[in-house]
């Protein structure tokens, strides 16, 4: 069965949903949104140094990801300007990768693949990867997840229950990184925001409690995965942006369901 290529696109999509849902709502409940695009678009100059290198685009996305989400962080903890220092840093990471991966002459021509995501050529390696990796962050995110849901909705509150808002803050961080390393195959690193934020923001119009949301957040992407690749595969159009345009359509349903 996995010799099929289609199979493997859609283990791999469902593999990213099950963790984008639930750090998805974190994303959206922290307003990390600038956040999680300064560390995507770091993703970029991960690939181009792994490449440089020869070594796992996973393994330099990953470090270059975790170096951009420990700076981010660090900067935010200091007092900096959170939406102009995000900004600056997501940009400007974007523009050095772009920069450093064109001296790369055998990524040129895989250029949109990184930006835009390749879903259909995960392999049975990248499976496993994808698989263990989400199957970490989700339990790293079960395992602190009241600590996580308290510092995220009342920092005062989490320091008099003797929780350290920094500590989570850099534990969402980490776990950000893993995620934008895994999805960089499926997605690509202009959309790995997209992932995250638009079925979170969907599950938020109408989830009671955070537990919820979290679970529905992981719903509605795995069915944006299946939507955009069966999308994809009829009407010939490409994968990574298809599924974030059916999780929009989904986020423009949510909306109303919830008026009505």
């Amino acid at each position: 069965m996995l010799d099929d290529f289609f199979t493997r696109a859609v283990l791999a999509g469902l593999g990213l949903a099950m963790v984008a849902g639930p750090l998805g709502s974190f994303v959206v409940w922290r307003r990390m949104a600038y956040f999680g695009d300064s560390t995507a678009h770091a993703a970029i100059l991960g690939v181009a140094l792994a490449l440089s290198f020869e070594i796992s685009i996973y393994a330099g996305t990953l470090a270059v990801a975790t170096v951009m989400a420990c700076l981010v962080s660090a900067l935010v903890a200091r007092g900096q300007a959170m939406d102009t220092m995000l900004g600056v840093l997501s940009h400007s990471a974007l523009a050095v990768g772009l920069v450093a991966i064109s001296f790369v002459p055998s990524a040129r021509s895989d250029l949109s693949s990184y930006l835009f995501g390749d879903i259909l050529a995960v392999g049975r390696a990248d499976l496993v990867l994808i698989w263990t990796g989400a199957a970490l962050v989700l339990g790293l995110l079960v395992l602190r997840w009241q600590r996580l849901v308290t510092s995220s909705l009342n920092e005062e509150l989490a320091m008099a229950a003797g929780i350290d808002p920094r500590i989570e803050r850099l534990v969402l961080s980490l776990a950000l990184a893993v995620v934008v390393a895994l999805a960089i195959r499926v997605v690509g690193s202009l959309l790995i925001s997209a992932l995250l934020i638009v079925p979170a923001a969907a599950a938020r119009r109408w989830a009671r409690t955070p537990e919820l949301m979290a679970a529905a957040a992981a719903v509605i992407a795995a069915g944006a995965v299946l939507a955009g690749l069966w999308a994809s595969l009829r009407l010939d159009t490409p994968a990574g942006p298809s599924i974030v345009t059916a999780a929009a359509i989904f986020f423009l349903l949510s909306q109303g369901i919830r008026r009505a």
